[in-house]
């Protein structure tokens, strides 16, 4: 592994902004542990006003998303333990989170996991014309395109139920929201 150094002028100049996005960045999602709110794309903004008042933004992945009191918890905590007392967490519903905000190292992580990550964009809000249908979940196990979905819902909403037909293995598959 090669060592990565921070020059003192990179430390000096950071700003309150970028350090209270690093410390919300570190919350990871209830459900799918692997993740970070901010590799799932659910950490909007984070801010430090003048007075010192934090101020984080998140999007549910969706509006009924029981996991949004947790994380809302976890982002307190997370600030608590750097120091930060006067936190403020906002929950926006618009504009309304997509896959599309997902990282492509949450992709990877998702993948690494188990969790087939979602193929595809969205096209949230723009759904003119013909409807793209995916033809094929690739299998997180083996790789495999010879997949089946066996119910349209699994572990949470946002996720689908697959089998692959070749490795024999049940996996979830992050469905394209």
């Amino acid at each position: 592994m090669t060592a990565v150094y921070i020059s003192d002028f990179e430390t000096r100049t950071r700003t309150p902004q970028q350090d209270a996005w690093d410390i919300a960045a570190t919350v990871v999602d209830p459900e799918i542990p692997v993740l970070t709110i901010a590799d799932l794309g659910i950490l909007r903004d984070a801010q430090v006003t003048e007075t010192g008042q934090v101020k984080v933004t998140i999007t549910p992945t969706y509006s009924g998303c029981p996991a949004m009191d947790a994380i809302r918890d976890d982002v307190y905590t997370a600030f608590a333990k750097k120091g930060y007392a006067d936190v403020h967490v906002d929950l926006v519903l618009s504009p309304a989170w997509t896959t599309d905000w997902m990282t492509d190292a949450g992709k990877q992580k998702l993948q690494q996991y188990g969790i087939a990550p979602p193929s595809g964009h969205s096209k949230a809000g723009g759904h003119s014309g013909p409807v793209r249908l995916s033809l094929a979940v690739k299998c997180p196990q083996c790789n495999s395109l010879n997949t089946k979905e066996l119910t349209r819902f699994g572990s949470t909403s946002c996720k689908a139920l697959y089998v692959c037909r070749d490795c024999k293995e049940p996996f979830d598959y992050f469905k394209v929201l």
